[in-house]
């Protein structure tokens, strides 16, 4: 089996302006020009997306959207579907973030739709999964993400889930400062891994590419790459900045 590229993902959030946005990404073009090795995505708001995605023109850089929702069209106020984020040059999606989860009520089941959406125009969807501080110390950690895995993944195929990235992220973790050990996020991927097997079967939980998400630093990513079941990182705050995303890129 071929090695996993790495994918190394910058998750903007509700930051950036569309201006923002576009100088942010024209420096990362420079900063990150001769990366040939490893699989690079940004993801901005949805109303930099258009702006972004002509600054990224013939780099190496993807674009991402950050959330999807799962009817082509409709009467659905405020939300934006596959075939639109296909339209301005769209090549990722995350689906689930702890985030969407925690503050929007979103739910395994409406992942696993956006999931089925993004796979049919031909997106590459990154299922976010991930527990919070309270389920870690109770030890539900595993129960946690046996649950949103099932579901998100639930009625799929492995014929469905080649292009599937999926991105651990400790909900502890993100934005605190706190970092899971190599050794815990370790675990935690090999774990993740074993459950696709058994769901899918080796071959695609061989080719699958898990992420690592929550606070990653230029300081603390060549550590988490090391590991064996550790594919790429999806970064919050540390890929607002250009340098600091380009440093995490550049991780070898």
């Amino acid at each position: 089996m071929e090695p996993r590229r790495p994918l190394i993902a910058g998750n903007w959030k509700m930051y950036k302006t569309s201006a923002e946005a576009v100088d942010t990404a024209a420096q990362l073009v420079k900063l990150t020009a001769g990366v040939d090795d490893v699989d690079i995505m940004i993801a901005p708001t949805f109303t930099a997306l258009e702006s972004v995605s002509k600054t990224l023109e013939g780099s190496h850089i993807d674009l991402g959207a950050q959330n999807i929702f799962w009817e082509n069209e409709g009467a659905y106020t405020g939300e934006i579907s596959a075939a639109m984020l296909k339209s301005v040059g769209c090549r990722y999606v995350i689906i689930g973030h702890s985030e969407r989860r925690q503050y929007f009520g979103e739910t395994d089941e409406a992942a696993n739709k956006k999931i089925r959406a993004a796979i049919k125009a031909g997106l590459i969807p990154i299922l976010c999964i991930g527990e919070t501080e309270q389920e870690r110390e109770s030890s539900q950690t595993f129960s946690v993400l046996d649950k949103q895995v099932k579901m998100g993944l639930k009625d799929f195929f492995a014929k469905d889930l080649g292009s599937l990235v999926i991105a651990y992220e400790p909900v502890w973790a993100i934005g605190t400062g706190k970092t899971a050990s190599e050794e815990q996020a370790q675990e935690v991927h090999q774990y993740i891994r074993s459950l696709i097997a058994e769901m899918v079967g080796d071959e695609l939980s061989g080719a699958i590419r898990i992420l690592y998400g929550g606070s990653v630093k230029p300081e603390n990513i060549s550590g988490l790459m090391d590991m064996p079941d550790i594919d790429g990182a999806l970064v919050g705050g540390a890929s607002l900045k250009a340098d600091s995303f380009g440093k995490i890129v550049q991780f070898k």
